[in-house]
């Protein structure tokens, strides 16, 4: 490892690790040699990495806006374009609304001359790919140019990564911040030098700015360095990147007292932090797996056990950045598919790190050299088609009636809210189920929608909701003039689903727009299925 305390990221990513030139390129006068022809290292390691990141970009460009928005990405791209000026949907989506901004900031910067599904997807689906090059950054950095490698190929097509990066949520750019903290983390370790101090705080801020649950990562760090008495930690260094992280974090609190929202903050965190269980305490060790990839998993436990007397402040860092968040959330009673997105970075390094040491794992020392690399090729290639196969089946358009929250988009909505668009008064107002599908439609639709399911109780519900207490009486009043039933919502929370059914019974409501996508049937032939349909009412 390199002791260079001058932040050069670029470069050194983009310079691999050097070989004896002389020895390839040696050449007794007179004599020609195919050596010459051979590319140099450094072409060699960079076409490899250049044709990993090409791969990420068309597992996270394929198709990126066949299905509309779901909820989460119709309110952070909502708050993008209120940012970005849109004077109709700032009304629907205020800029202080929960979380902070950073990724909005970055999507406003297009939305200037409109909104659209695919720029925004773009630029979290260019956020993935940096946090592929990334990832190669770190493994490289932690151990060689081979292990960085293997690490950006996993992570490349892992489906968990490549899922979740296709969609506007805040948790690709929470991961491209987090594994840059690792990686000048790393640098500081090995240099002691101030400079890669500085550097991991603000991007820890960064990180946090991204998504305010990231600050468990925190914790990670703490971990390490109280954990690890080898290295060297000044204090002088930390007071000044605590500075730093503070001074960046601070952005957004101050932002929030200016704008004289800071109450808004303060009742989303409450709720956050008292709002009652939505999945049970299994839940990642039920749903992650398979889309991390069960031999990705193995190879990187089997790495830290049958390499462990290898083992150095190196799987230290990486294994409590991993087990921090991954305790945290499975015990915190509020759960997301996509939160432990970060920890993905880490485990495919520690599978690369396996990977590229079967050849020691393995008796194959008597045998060569080549021997113990082929093998890696091919324990490589089986781990990449492993994750390749179902990650290809989960960036094909959906069509499933019902879906888990941050793993894709929501058929039907975007359907649904543009006829609204082009088909109802602007001052017209509709009652939906729950606060996903209404979400949805009011950013397609823009126009405003409540939902049946938001409680009434201020403990119980997202503040940034507006509670319907009497959906009948509203009915009675001319309040709603359109009702929306939507599949998805009617799965999760039947109850309100057959209230919504009721009311539209009673005040004689009309099917003016039905939106269906085609599944499969038990016959075995295809046949339409609803997931949206909009009723018009009237009182009685």
């Amino acid at each position: 490892m390199t002791s260079d305390t001058t932040p050069a990221f670029l470069s050194s990513v983009l310079a691999p690790a050097r070989q004896d030139l002389a020895a390839r390129r040696e050449v007794r006068p007179g004599v020609r040699s195919w050596h010459r022809w051979l590319p140099g290292p450094r072409l060699a390691a960079v076409v490899p990495l250049a044709l990993v990141l090409a791969l990420a970009a068309f597992l996270r460009f394929w198709q990126l806006d066949r299905v509309g928005f779901n909820s989460d990405e119709a309110v952070y791209s909502g708050t993008a374009a209120s940012l970005a000026g849109n004077d109709v949907l700032s009304t629907m989506f205020p800029v202080f609304r929960a979380h902070p901004l950073f990724l909005q900031i970055l999507l406003s910067l297009g939305m200037h001359g409109g909104v659209s599904d695919w720029s925004a997807r773009a630029v979290t689906a260019l956020i993935g790919v940096a946090a592929v090059l990334a990832t190669y950054a770190l493994g490289r950095r932690l151990y060689d140019h081979r292990v960085g490698l293997l690490a950006a190929l996993i992570l490349a097509v892992m489906p968990y990564h490549v899922v979740v990066s296709r969609q506007v949520l805040l948790d690709g750019l929470m991961t491209l911040c987090a594994t840059l903290v690792l990686y000048c983390v790393a640098r500081y370790v090995e240099s002691a030098a101030l400079p890669w101090m500085l550097a991991s705080c603000a991007l820890m801020g960064a990180t946090v700015l991204s998504k305010e649950t990231s600050i468990v990562l925190v914790g990670g760090l703490y971990a390490f360095f109280a954990l690890t008495p080898s290295v060297r930690l000044r204090l002088r260094h930390v007071g000044a990147g605590l500075l730093v992280m503070i001074a960046v974090i601070a952005a957004f609190p101050l932002a929030l007292a200016l704008s004289g929202r800071s109450g808004a903050g303060q009742h989303y965190l409450l709720w956050q932090l008292f709002r009652r269980a939505n999945h049970p305490t299994y839940f990642y060790a039920e749903v992650l797996p398979p889309v991390i990839g069960w031999l990705v998993l193995l190879l990187a436990a089997a790495g830290l056990v049958l390499l462990r007397g290898h083992n150095t402040w190196r799987e230290r860092l990486l294994l409590t950045w991993l087990v921090v968040p991954v305790v945290f959330f499975t015990l915190w009673p509020v759960k997301g598919f996509q939160y432990l997105l970060p920890a993905t970075p880490v485990i495919a390094v520690l599978a690369a790190r396996t990977l590229a040491r079967v050849g020691i794992l393995a008796p194959l020392r008597q045998r060569g050299r080549a021997l113990g690399t082929g093998v890696t090729y091919a324990v490589a290639l089986v781990v990449v088609l492993s994750l390749l196969v179902p990650t290809w089946a989960r960036i094909q358009p959906s069509t499933s009636r019902t879906y888990l929250a941050g793993t894709g988009g929501l058929p039907g909505g975007r359907e649904a809210g543009r006829w609204l668009q082009h088909n109802v008064p602007a001052t017209a107002q509709l009652l939906a189920i729950g606060p996903s599908m209404a979400n949805v439609l009011e950013f397609y639709g823009q126009r405003r929608v409540y939902a049946l399911s938001v409680s009434p109780d201020p403990a119980n519900r997202n503040p940034s909701y507006v509670p319907v207490p009497n959906p009948d009486l509203a009915m009675r009043q001319a309040r709603f003039q359109y009702l929306v039933w939507d599949s998805y919502t009617a799965a999760r929370s039947p109850s309100f689903g057959s209230k919504l059914t009721a009311l539209v019974a009673k005040y004689h409501g009309v099917a003016v727009f039905t939106s269906t996508i085609t599944v499969g049937a038990k016959s075995g032939q295809p046949v339409e299925a609803p997931v949206v349909v909009i009723y018009r009412v009237r009182p009685s």
